[in-house]
């Protein structure tokens, strides 16, 4: 057991879903996100029942929602007794309370859920520590409310982590135990700064993407490693670096943690060192589910978070994955089939931001070579420039 935390256990939850639909989303995007929250509430064990939404100019600053939308949630959750209700935005410490006030039950929002799922999937001293950082930054300003909500608690999503002896305490030691954290993990990242510098001069890739999208499989195909893979959100968390060698070309491969939307800002802030993975990286692999239908969406919120990762553009290589599971539209007579891998290799994506692309199924292995072949080309030019005297590989 890690200090400072407390063994809850697992229970199945029924929830509802509430989102917002301003000016600035789309009610048919506003619908995707809460589609995706509902995958989060899936993978830390709740399942949805129903999803409300508003349309509102802005979200009420004491609500989120109106009071009416809020009165009909209300009834709902009293009609059906489900004891937890998740809203799709980060809610401010006031808005919690009046919720939750008002409700009378269960009230988490998007970041205390994905919080709570990577409690649950740290697996190393270093994961845990930076969840648990991420965590106590969250409840901090949100100290009363927890405090009050603690003496109902049952367990269950959005409560793991930090003991409740710690929270039941008082904001000093909620302080001490950050700074704490803090120190742990900058003595972590000298350790990892240390293992980066032994690295030798070999080139290094960073697999990125969205979460889910297929990236520790493809490690696992790569580098023949068993990273834990699995169809949930944020399988892995801890960074994975494995030597692979394409044909007589030596590299350093990387697996990171997934991105996603509206990624809580505590969570970037923790995941220093492993996010400097990417700033050290000499290529990125951009990882793609081509089969989800939000794919575009995804390679926007990912490349938004790289640049906020780091300023600097690299080299990098587009690949869809899962095209073994894509859908293409339905044809008329006599239309190619635009599923096959002729058909996508000359679509508009194949050109995407000028980057070499890819379209391949890394739980088939189809098209893995072309995959290879251009790999081994890109780290073979970076090697050639960084090393103009040393053409033993080339």
């Amino acid at each position: 057991m890690q200090e400072g935390h407390v063994t809850v256990e697992a229970v199945e939850e029924s929830c509802v879903l509430v989102g917002v639909i301003t000016s600035d989303i789309s009610e048919e995007t506003a619908q995707e996100h809460l589609d995706e929250l509902e995958f989060l509430a899936e993978t830390a064990g709740a399942i949805t029942i129903e999803k409300f939404t508003q349309k509102l100019p802005y979200p009420n600053p004491r609500t989120h929602v109106g009071t009416g939308k809020l009165e009909e949630i209300k009834l709902y959750i009293k009609a059906t007794d489900v004891e937890l209700v998740i809203f799709d935005d980060e809610l401010s410490p006031s808005q919690l309370r009046n919720i939750e006030r008002e409700l009378q039950c269960k009230v988490l929002d998007r970041t205390i859920l994905i919080l709570d799922i990577f409690a649950r999937r740290a697996r190393t001293f270093h994961a845990k520590t930076q969840v648990e950082l991420a965590q106590l930054q969250y409840m901090l300003p949100r100290l009363t409310r927890m405090w009050t909500h603690l003496e109902r608690q049952k367990g269950g999503i959005g409560l793991r982590g930090p003991g409740e002896s710690q929270i039941e305490t008082d904001r000093r030691i909620i302080q001490q135990r950050i700074s704490l954290m803090k120190e742990r993990l900058k003595e972590i990242d000298k350790q990892m700064t240390v293992q980066r510098s032994n690295r030798g001069q070999l080139v290094r890739v960073a697999l990125v993407g969205y979460t889910n999208v297929g990236k520790s499989t493809l490690m696992n195909l790569l580098s023949k490693s068993d990273v834990f893979a699995e169809n949930k959100l944020f399988a892995t968390l801890d960074t994975t670096v494995r030597k692979v060698v394409i044909d007589n070309m030596p590299m350093l491969l990387t697996d990171t943690v997934g991105f996603i939307r509206k990624l809580p800002q505590q969570l970037m802030e923790s995941f220093k060192s492993t996010l400097d993975e990417v700033r050290e990286a000499d290529l990125l692999v951009h990882v793609l589910d081509i089969s989800h239908p939000s794919y575009e969406d995804h390679f926007q919120v990912v490349n938004e978070t790289l640049n906020e990762i780091d300023k600097t553009e690299k080299p990098t290589i587009l690949v869809f994955n899962k095209i073994d599971a894509y859908q293409a539209p339905e044809l008329e007579e006599g239309e190619e089939d635009h599923s096959s891998l002729e058909y996508l290799k000359r679509t508009w994506m194949s050109k995407m931001n000028k980057t070499k692309c890819v379209f391949i199924s890394a739980q088939n292995k189809d098209n893995v070579e072309e995959l290879k072949a251009v790999l081994y080309e890109q780290v073979k030019e970076i090697f050639r420039v960084r090393y103009p005297y040393n053409n033993f590989l080339y």
